[in-house]
């Protein structure tokens, strides 16, 4: 099974951008991206927001005049792309001498003494808190599923509610909210392919006429399971849901599914911004690399960055494709965001590191770097916080 939509038709003429390859006319032969050298957009502005809030962190010294938003795609849009997307990626996959290394080292589990710190990782279930239309809040169900409310929609990211996922222990959290405290699902954005982010058994808990944007190539996994309202968007692309603004954005990261399908669909995060110019960024899984501080550029006032901080050891195999906490933090000041909620650690073992070490490692990098502590939201497993 390939990620590949199956659109046989193209829509608006391609933009120029900052990255060749990202804005594109919708066709099969685009041309090669080339991640090491950009510039500046000279795309169209989007219709007109309120102007975000500036960040409380001083700009990136290498910061350049944001570069203007593309105009909205239209929702459900049928397109066709290239059959891969490894021109996207910012490191090489691994090789044999990687995967022979791998093999012999087999570090890719805690040892058993830092298992024991699992009763230790917080867990809180909560009610979701009661806000209204033109206030944001997040609550994390556990891995790199939000509840994002904004707009007055509400918002889920990388929905995993399944206990266990193909390949991978069951989670050692439980979901920290129930899925029946989700009275409404308004949209869903997938990150990527990979198990931990996109779960078919949650997802077919889903009304197959719910708004999902997913990266570029992906659209055809969810339409053979007859989801009808599916937004598929290219690096820097937008589309527009009752006046809430989806941005995808790229990621240090790749994408696999099965064992022919590599880099078949794209990868990346998404930028959220609601009707007043409030911004939530969510990165997905992404490695630490330029395209945070191009991100930070174009979309200047990210009130809440959330970041992952887990998966990365041992860092030879994982350093290109997941950030380490203090690669996250560094993330927040290149994205020159407000606020930073951390992720995609505590709920599955991926990788080698002690369960509680992220968390640990995350404050510690937090406080070094002279960072207001309350701007650090460490929720617990079901925390939400509101956005002032």
């Amino acid at each position: 099974m390939t990620q590949q939509s199956e659109s046989t038709t193209t829509s608006t003429p391609g933009r120029e951008d900052d990255d060749p390859a990202s804005s594109r006319p919708s066709t099969l032969s685009p041309p090669r991206l080339s991640t090491q050298s950009a510039a500046l957009s000279t795309a169209p502005r989007a219709p007109a927001l309120s102007p975000p809030r500036s960040a409380s962190l001083p700009p990136h010294p290498l910061a350049a005049p944001s570069p203007p938003l593309a105009e909205p795609r239209p929702l459900a849009e049928r397109r066709v792309w290239p059959r891969t997307f490894h021109d996207r990626l910012t490191a090489p996959l691994p090789g044999l001498k990687a995967m022979a290394r791998f093999a012999r080292e087999g570090a890719i589990r805690p040892t058993r003494e830092s298992l024991v710190d699992i009763p230790l990782i917080p867990v809180e279930p909560a009610p979701l808190p009661r806000i209204d239309a033109r206030t944001v809040a997040v609550s994390w169900a556990g891995h790199a599923s939000w509840v994002v409310r904004i707009g007055g929609l509400t918002v889920l990211t990388d929905p995993v509610w399944s206990r266990r996922i193909l390949g991978t222990p069951a989670r050692i959290t439980p979901v920290g909210i129930p899925w029946s405290e989700l009275s409404r699902v308004d949209a869903v954005v997938i990150s990527h392919n990979h198990y931990d982010h996109l779960d078919a058994p949650t997802l077919r808990r889903l009304p197959r006429d719910t708004p999902v944007f997913v990266p570029a190539g992906l659209g055809g996994w969810f339409r053979r399971r007859r989801f009808t309202a599916v937004t598929e968007l290219d690096w820097w692309e937008a589309a527009e849901l009752d006046r809430v603004r989806f941005d995808f954005v790229p990621a240090h990261h790749w994408s696999k599914r099965t064992l022919t399908d590599t880099c078949h669909s794209l990868w990346g995060g998404w930028v959220l911004t609601a009707p007043d110019g409030q911004r939530v960024y969510f990165a997905g899984d992404t490695g630490y690399g330029h395209w945070f501080s191009r991100i930070g550029q174009r979309y200047p006032g990210i009130d809440l960055a959330l970041l992952p901080i887990g998966a990365y050891d041992p860092r030879w195999w994982l350093s290109d494709v997941h950030c380490d906490p203090e690669e996250a933090v560094r993330a927040v000041r290149d994205l020159g965001a407000r606020r930073m909620a951390p992720m995609h650690w505590g709920t599955f073992v991926l990788s080698a590191e002690p369960v509680l070490e992220p968390l640990t490692r995350v404050l510690a990098a937090w406080e070094k770097a002279g960072l207001d502590r309350a701007d650090l939201w460490d929720l617990p497993v079901g925390g939400s916080r509101v956005l002032a």
